[in-house]
Formats: C-alpha cells, sequence, structure tokens
C-alpha cells in the first residue's frame, strides 16, 4: 500500500488507516479486525484515551504489540473523563495533557506515542500552553510527533501557524467537501497534513448505501437533505459503472496531495479487506475527480469557538 509523509515529521502512514473507535470492548473480535488490517498493509491505527474510557488503548495497545515497532500508533486527549463515567469536558491546560500522556502509554504497553493528537480545540484554549505541552512531550522523547483534530476553521487558523503541528484530523468525504476552500489552504501554507476522517460519510459511500438511505426516518448528511442524497448519489453511480462507492469515496480523498492518511472504521475482518481493495485501485483520473466534483457541493462551515 502507498505510504505518505506525515507533514515534516518522520511518520510515514500508509494511505488508509483503521479507526479503532469502533471496535467494541471484546477483545478477541477486536484483534481480529486489527491483525487483519495489519497483515493487509496498514501500518496507521487511530485511537484516543476517551474510546470506551480507555478501553480502546488497552485493545489496541495490547494487539499491536507484538509488532510495535513496526506501526503507527495516534491517540488523543483534551476530551476528560468525569470521575464517575457519567461524560466528560473539555480540558487543554498543559498540567492534563503532561499527565495524561502517561495513562495512554500505560494503557497502550508502550514507551512512546508515534502521533500525539489535540481531540478538539476552541478558540478559548490557553493556546500557547496547550502548544508548549506537546512540544515539551516531543522533547522529552515520549511522543515522535504531535498535531490536533478539529474541523473549526477558525481554530485551524490559531493552531497551525503557532506550533509545529504535523497533522490535523477532521472529517472529509465527497459528500462533506467543506475542508477544501476552510481549512486545506492554511493547513498546506504550514505544512500540515490532513488526515482524513468519515470518508464514507457514516456509510452513505459504501455498500450499505441503499440501506442507509432507506432505512427509518428521512435524515439528511451535513448539508444533503434525504431527498438531495438520493439524489446526487443515484447521479454518481449513473456515471461510474466500474468502480465501487467505496473506491471512488476512498480514491477521491486519496486524490488531495494534502491528504497524509484515511481513516476508515470497520464492524469485521472483511470489511477491513473490502476498504483495503478499494484504495488499492487505479487512482482516479483528473477527468473522474472533476466529475465528481461537479456532482456534488462544498457548502461551508459555520463559525464556532
Amino acid at each position: 500500500m502507498e505510504k505518505r509523509r506525515i507533514g515534516s515529521s518522520p511518520l510515514e502512514s500508509s494511505l488508509l488507516g483503521l479507526g479503532c473507535m469502533s471496535l467494541g470492548t471484546e477483545y478477541n473480535e477486536a484483534e481480529k479486525i486489527i491483525k487483519t488490517a495489519y497483515e493487509n498493509g496498514i501500518n496507521y491505527f487511530d485511537t484516543a484515551d476517551l474510546y470506551d474510557y480507555g478501553t480502546n488503548e488497552e485493545i489496541v495497545g495490547r494487539a499491536l504489540k507484538p509488532f510495535r515497532s513496526e506501526v503507527l500508533i495516534a491517540t488523543k486527549v483534551g476530551n476528560r473523563a468525569k470521575d464517575d463515567k457519567s461524560g466528560w469536558y473539555w480540558d487543554a491546560s498543559k498540567f492534563y495533557i503532561k499527565e495524561q500522556v502517561k495513562n495512554s502509554l500505560k494503557r497502550l504497553q508502550t514507551d512512546y506515542i508515534d502521533l500525539y493528537q489535540l481531540h478538539g480545540g476552541t478558540l478559548d484554549d490557553p493556546i500557547d500552553e496547550t502548544i508548549e505541552a506537546f512540544d515539551e512531550l516531543k522533547q522529552e522523547g515520549l511522543i515522535r510527533a504531535y498535531g490536533f483534530s478539529s474541523i473549526r476553521p477558525n481554530v485551524i487558523r490559531e493552531y497551525a501557524p503557532r506550533s509545529s503541528a504535523s497533522s490535523n484530523m477532521m472529517q472529509y468525504s465527497l459528500l462533506d467537501r467543506r475542508p477544501e476552500e476552510q481549512a486545506f489552504p492554511v493547513l498546506k501554507e504550514n505544512n500540515v497534513s490532513v488526515i482524513t476522517r468519515g470518508p464514507l460519510a457514516k456509510g452513505l459511500l459504501s455498500p450499505k448505501s441503499n440501506k442507509k438511505l432507506s432505512g427509518p426516518g428521512e435524515n439528511g448528511y451535513v448539508h444533503y437533505s434525504h431527498q438531495e442524497l438520493k439524489e446526487v448519489l443515484s447521479k454518481i453511480a449513473g456515471r461510474f459503472h466500474n468502480r465501487s462507492l467505496t473506491e471512488l469515496a476512498l480514491l477521491f480523498n486519496a486524490s488531495n496531495p494534502e491528504v497524509s492518511s484515511i481513516i476508515a472504521g470497520a464492524s469485521s475482518p472483511e470489511q477491513v479487506k473490502e476498504n483495503i481493495h478499494a484504495i488499492n485501485q487505479k487512482p482516479l483520473s483528473r477527468e473522474e475527480i472533476e466529475m465528481l466534483k461537479s456532482l456534488t457541493n462544498n457548502k461551508g462551515y459555520t463559525e464556532h469557538r
């Protein structure tokens, strides 16, 4: 599988990464998915301290331990769990970040994290202090690189130029092209790679598309109404007879040079293999890319603090 460098860091990620959030808490089943990903060319595994209140990190660390040096583990910090685990609240303080990394390292059974990410971000953060925490962790050798995970253009405009972050993780797909105009330019200018999540748009760009559209209720997606979704997906299917929706979705993300890795979750080893098969197909031609862009739109974000 193709590999791409993450920003100016030494990290080289497989073009497709495994999103581990939805693995569940049953270790044996989760391990099968993780090992299938590894054995078929994926070296990037995405988790977070918040997922199942730390259990997800424990599963990922345990499953990857036999080949730890061959993979990249990316985790996140900032969503601070309440003591009774009834919820969480935002904490981007230097103290919390530097304390929480120790817990993540223990759960992951490793002495370093490849990519440590701020799991969000607001304009009310103590931004310089937050950045200082990550820089110090990097100097201390506890993390190899750091990034942030935000869809908010105003937050990205603050963090990207003021830090030495290597990446920003954000939602991006054929059905959510908002980052192209409002985030990608500033990230490119600051040599911050994009790690995309949600490339299959909650299954709308997968073999489950018809089932999703015919399910109960008539929910839309981002700025598309339910009816608009049906129309745009029908048009895409009508123009591309020799490519699956999954193939188009993943290869569209891959066609953007700012993207270093595309994170997709999986509920079974078979789904992992399907996604890997799709990303390994012939890259989209310029004509195919322009056709897909003409069939979709990229309405902008609403700014939030």
